[in-house]
């Protein structure tokens, strides 16, 4: 049974992905820090769902923690290591820029550190779509120019995407860098926007929509995300021998064992849209406090998802009326309304 060591399993994406793959047959190892940067309450909820699977095992621990990190993954002697856990949210990068550093850096390479101490098999890690910053040529693809970035949780991620190839060019390790597309759905992060939306139209209050809604999302539904990640853990990248060879829709890198991968919905919603189906979903109207557009904030995002489709055959399509669905149900079930 091959076994995966996930940071961030209290948080919300490493949570589903560790259900993706304890039900796939996969042992997991889970580490994660447990912060305040939300209800803490929500992530041991996350953690004792897990826990009910013999095959789950979970760490507490800071990334920053660099002994602490080296030795849970040297007695974990993981096949695949999937780098989640990192300190999130690109308007909160406004107020507590030193956290980004400490954890998205810092935590990051100690996580570097012990995969090239045990030679994993296959080292995956989250970026995210902030990384294509000032970059208005859409969809965005995997090749283009990602120098502009507008904030400093996007510069840290690009930070990561840097030192990760370095790691893959010194050290041969098999590495896959993900881009995530404004993800949503059940068990959420309660600042991302359909879980503020939610929760302020259950308790009569205005929302927030920033520019005057003229935005638009690449919306990924959770569910589609950690499939793409557990497919993607099968396609560990491996260095050209001839790096002509190359086809020209793979990222590939031509001096490394290294790949970046979006993954996304393919398409963007109109920010007005996703709250008018949030609307339905909820049977009741919602009320807007309409603002300017925010510090570091992009009016779009859309991904190219065709190499992701390559490599694994699959393309993430949930449509946002079902996922906001899902996430409406699981709301009113976990606060019991």
């Amino acid at each position: 049974m091959p076994t995966v060591f996930i940071t961030g399993t209290a948080g919300f994406i490493g949570f589903h992905l560790a259900r993706e793959l304890l039900a796939a047959g996969f042992r997991v190892v889970g580490f994660d820090g447990m912060t305040d940067y939300y209800d803490v309450a929500l992530k041991r909820r996350r953690h004792a769902i897990l826990l009910q699977n013999p095959e789950f095992s979970a760490i507490e621990g800071r990334l920053e923690d660099a002994d602490l990190v080296l030795r849970s993954i040297r007695e974990a002697a993981p096949d695949v290591i999937v780098h989640l856990a990192a300190q999130a949210g690109v308007r909160y990068s406004l107020e507590n820029p030193r956290s980004y550093v400490e954890s998205n850096l810092v935590g990051t390479f100690n996580v570097m550190e012990a995969a090239r101490e045990i030679a994993v098999g296959h080292l995956l890690m989250a970026s995210t779509s902030s990384v294509y910053g000032g970059n208005t040529d859409m969809p965005f693809e995997e090749s283009q120019r990602t120098d502009m970035p507008l904030t400093l949780y996007a510069a840290t991620k690009k930070a990561n995407e840097h030192m990760a190839h370095s790691y893959a060019h010194l050290w041969k390790i098999p590495t896959t860098m993900f881009r995530f597309f404004t993800v949503y759905g059940p068990y959420g992060r309660p600042d991302l926007a359909l879980f503020k939306f939610v929760r302020a139209a259950l308790a009569g209050e205005a929302i927030d929509v920033y520019n005057h809604g003229d935005m638009a999302r690449d919306f990924t539904y959770v569910g589609d995300l950690v499939r793409g990640i557990r497919l993607l853990i099968d396609c560990p990248p491996q260095e050209a021998e001839d790096p002509e060879t190359i086809p020209d829709w793979d990222s590939l890198s031509r001096v490394a064992p290294f790949r970046v991968v979006n993954i996304g919905n393919g398409q963007t919603v109109r920010l007005l849209d996703f709250i008018e189906e949030t609307e339905k979903a909820l049977g009741m109207p919602i009320r807007r406090n309409m603002l300017p557009m925010q510090k570091g904030d992009v009016p779009a995002t859309w991904a190219n998802s065709d190499l992701l489709f390559n490599l694994t055959g699959f393309r993430p399509d949930t449509p946002i009326a079902q996922g906001i669905g899902e996430f409406v149900a699981w709301y009113r079930e976990y606060y019991d309304l």
